[in-house]
């Protein structure tokens, strides 16, 4: 604030007043600052235009710009890879480093195992795909599987170019959470807290839906959607001012018609929630078996092991076209077919 280019009888009349940023400034209107710190309207008006012009602006790129890379590094956009090559495809590349992406589906068809495989994708080097930093995962519904965490770690380092000197199971800040003013607290001030000293690119929210669908009763859908509203706009500004993909598992619900036979599904927690989400994906489980070939770093195929196929489908994307992939779970990780 003492770098602003006005009268520094201005600048004392705004320190008095314990006005300390741009926005405290630039958000009350001219009659409430000259109330508050006591000037003329003529010295209100040269503080708010000084003010206006010492914030930084965002200077204006074209979208060919952005495609290029042309323009300033935190309007870059990276992509975390998935390490499964068929998700990476239809997601052109893996997971955008900004805004919210879900990954909605019924148990047991993977959700968790996809989390925990971007946990250890991320903490590789930006050429492999990874963003070179560690990942918060908050778990809201059931304890973190640190087992089956260590137990796909062990192997993602047998991968061909993956590198030993990384301990992945070192990087994963963990936390579980018992309600939503638990889990708004440490969105609102842990959380930056850990991004803005760099050493995390990947936030998960395991699940989102666990928290909202135990905390509300069946008439309290205002009140829901007003918490739902504040987190997500939360979670957009984290993940757009520290460019790091934001993560959120949501369960599903049936859909009730008399009209379809067949038996349907989608995301919980209602329109409220779909508006804050920028990418979905749905993860389903097919009543396929399938036989898996597994091989080693040359290519020589080892054994082979029948497992159940799950489906992937991008359901929308500003930036991606409906499509789908099938793959498999082992104690490898998750693994594409087809």
């Amino acid at each position: 604030m003492d770098s602003l280019d006005v009268n520094p009888r201005i600048l004392y009349s705004i320190r008095k007043a314990k006005l300390k940023t741009y926005e405290q400034i630039l958000s009350r209107s001219a009659p409430d600052l000259e109330r508050v710190t006591q000037l003329s309207s003529r010295d209100v008006k040269e503080l708010k235009l000084a003010t206006a012009r010492a914030v930084t602006r965002v200077p204006a790129v074209t979208a060919l710009q952005l495609h290029r890379g042309e323009c300033p590094n935190f309007l870059k956009l990276s992509r975390l890879s998935t390490g499964c090559q068929q998700m990476d495809h239809i997601l052109q590349g893996g997971i955008l480093s900004r805004g919210i992406t879900e990954i909605a589906g019924e148990s047991a068809s993977g959700k968790t195992q996809l989390c925990i495989q971007l946990c250890l994708t991320v903490q590789l080097p930006r050429a492999q795909g990874g963003l070179q930093g560690g990942a918060v995962y908050l778990c809201t519904e059931d304890v973190f599987p640190s087992k089956r965490l260590h137990q796909m770690s062990q192997h993602f380092r047998n991968r061909q170019g993956v590198s030993k000197q990384i301990n992945f199971e070192d990087h994963i800040f963990i936390e579980h959470l018992a309600d939503i003013t638990g889990l708004q607290e440490c969105v609102k001030t842990r959380l930056p807290w850990l991004l803005s000293r760099g050493l995390v690119k990947l936030v998960i929210i395991d699940s989102i839906a666990a928290l909202f669908r135990s905390d509300f009763q069946v008439n309290e859908t205002m009140q829901r959607a007003k918490h739902l509203t504040r987190l997500g706009a939360q979670l957009q500004n984290i993940s757009s001012h520290f460019s790091v993909p934001v993560i959120c598992v949501n369960q599903v619900s049936d859909v009730v018609t008399s009209e379809r036979k067949e038996r349907e599904v989608i995301p919980a927690l209602g329109l409220a929630w779909s508006n804050l989400v920028t990418t979905r994906l749905m993860l389903s489980r097919t009543p396929h078996p399938v036989t898996v070939e597994h091989k080693d770093k040359t290519g020589t195929i080892t054994s082979k092991y029948e497992a159940t196929a799950r489906k992937m489908q991008v359901v929308f994307a500003p930036h991606l076209p409906q499509a789908s992939c099938h793959y498999v779970i082992d104690m490898e990780g998750v693994k594409g077919i087809g």
